[in-house]
């Protein structure tokens, strides 16, 4: 990875070199040239001032669930879905060489990661110190040099820094997976006539049975919503924003019938893009 990449090759992502976000870039596009930013601000900046074409984004996990900010940050970002992948987390807890698990009494990383490596923890007796990021931890364990500390990181993450993986697959739960959309300045146009997934934010008016109402349309034209989450906007408890994912192409009659009866009953809808189903999706079910 060059600290200059080609923009017209080049995506972002936050975090330090041999985060998980890092990782996906690597995995989904490899061809292209991973740029890492600081914040989800700057991640999003990176596409829509021309330093990188996409944007690799976190949006939830499995085990964690919603990645904290996305939701509020993404409907303002100025940019449009343009697809989505899926990352099967394995963690590794990670040390400097020559140390062993007997040697390690303190393990750092993100709060979400020391959260899904609990067996593990409670298993060796370490010391839980909460890190900004798990690649972040990994870089600082490599300048302390110290053996009795480790981190829970990444394999790529061992690879950026130096460090030996003392043990693979340290996760408590086997389906441990986070999904990442892929944003880009302009839409994508995929085909009506192949499985997509629309992803949207709405409000509803404020009057009794709004949300009830709003959603039936979803329900009346047939179409599988697989995401709904609310969250507070402008610090009022009474304005609520909603972030959905739905199967289907607003071209398609049954889905267009759906978002008209929403927008009837909100203030806001607004379409944050429109993409190619993931395979993934069909192999979990």
């Amino acid at each position: 990875m060059t600290s200059t990449p080609d923009p017209s090759r080049a995506i972002s992502f936050q975090g330090e070199p041999g985060a998980y976000s890092h990782l996906a870039c690597r995995n989904a596009y490899p061809a292209m040239q991973p740029l890492p930013c600081a914040t989800f601000e700057d991640t999003f900046a990176a596409v829509r001032e021309g330093r990188a074409r996409y944007a690799m984004i976190p949006i939830d996990n499995s085990v964690a669930g919603r990645v904290a900010d996305v939701h509020h940050l993404m409907p303002y970002a100025g940019l449009h879905i343009i697809g989505e992948h899926f990352e099967r987390i394995s963690h590794h807890l990670l040390a400097v060489p020559g140390a062993s698990l007997e040697t390690i009494k303190t393990v750092k990383s993100h709060v979400h990661a020391l959260g899904q490596c609990r067996n593990l923890i409670r298993e060796l007796g370490l010391k839980i110190v909460v890190g900004a990021d798990t690649a972040g931890s990994a870089a600082e364990i490599a300048e302390r040099k110290d053996p009795s500390v480790a981190a829970i990181a990444s394999e790529l993450a061992a690879e950026a820094y130096g460090l030996v993986s003392l043990k693979a697959g340290i996760e408590d739960a086997e389906h441990n997976t986070t999904r990442f959309v892929v944003m880009a300045r302009d839409a994508l146009e995929p085909n009506p006539n192949q499985p997509c997934i629309t992803t949207f934010v709405f409000r509803v008016r404020n009057v009794a049975a709004a949300l009830y109402k709003a959603l039936g349309g979803f329900a009346t034209n047939g179409i599988n919503m697989t995401r709904l989450e609310s969250y507070m906007v402008g610090g009022e408890f009474a304005a609520t924003q909603f972030f959905a994912d739905v199967e289907g192409h607003p071209a398609n009659r049954n889905l267009r019938q759906a978002l008209e009866e929403l927008d009837f009953f909100s203030h806001e809808v607004r379409i944050l893009g429109v993409y190619p189903l993931h395979p993934y999706r069909m192999r979990s079910r």
